[in-house]
């Protein structure tokens, strides 16, 4: 910020809380990069590992809930403040649904697993990229309040369906092709489902940075593909029962 608060332990507060930030969203690209390399891997044991370490996400989370509420509480910001530590309680939301859609892709992963190899995973890795460098490069832009950078990730969301719509064609003709494929087919159907979702949530975060540095919404349409899942639930239909 151009100016220091009056009370020191308000902008050590204010400080704490992005870097809180910084390290959930550090944590979720590591639980998409890990899930996913399970899933391209074959590896069981690395997507429980994956799942496993949802936790420490959600307690992040926790923390920043409470540190969200205490400034609320002792600061009663206004202006630029109150837009910052508001915003941060939201992407701490974005950022839990993202490890969320990770632990649903490692559930999967384990399941997919129990079946034979199919087609369809050398078109995986590529989506992977796009999603995770979307949530790298928002978060970045988020923390550094880079409003271009943010619309540039927002913009990217149609790259990204465009790549979920393709290996979601490949793998109903797989499908079509021999039945025993519906099963595992219809695995990798919901990990590529959130991958893209979590496309989705980087599209917010882009939108919450705008309104941290402009005050105010994005006058822009959204990208036509996410404003029609805006919303939807919050697994995407992900986790296997």
């Amino acid at each position: 910020m151009s100016q220091g608060h009056t009370v020191r332990k308000y902008d050590e507060d204010l400080k704490e809380l992005n870097n809180l930030l910084a390290r959930m969203g550090g944590l979720a690209e590591a639980q998409l990069k890990t899930a996913v390399e399970s899933t391209v891997r074959r590896d069981t044991d690395l997507a429980a590992q994956t799942i496993e370490n949802d936790d420490l996400i959600d307690e992040l989370e926790l923390q920043i809930d409470d540190l969200v509420v205490r400034l609320l509480a002792l600061r009663q910001p206004v202006a630029t403040d109150l837009r910052e530590i508001v915003s941060a309680l939201k992407v701490s939301d974005e950022l839990e649904r993202v490890a969320d859609c990770a632990t649903n892709i490692a559930k999967r992963t384990i399941r997919l697993n129990e079946h034979p190899s199919i087609k369809g995973l050398s078109s995986l890795p590529r989506l992977a990229e796009v999603s995770q460098r979307m949530v790298k490069d928002v978060l970045d832009a988020y923390l550094e309040k880079d409003v271009d950078k943010a619309m540039d990730v927002w913009h990217r969301d149609d790259q990204l369906d465009a790549l979920h719509t393709g290996l979601f064609r490949e793998l109903l003709t797989y499908m079509l092709e021999d039945p025993r494929n519906i099963t595992p087919c219809t695995h990798m159907l919901f990990i590529s489902k959130n991958i893209e979702r979590i496309g989705d949530h980087a599209t917010n975060i882009a939108e919450m940075c705008h309104y941290l540095v402009h005050g105010g919404p994005m006058r822009d349409s959204r990208p036509r593909s996410a404003q029609n899942r805006r919303n939807a639930n919050k697994d995407g239909g992900g986790s296997p029962s």
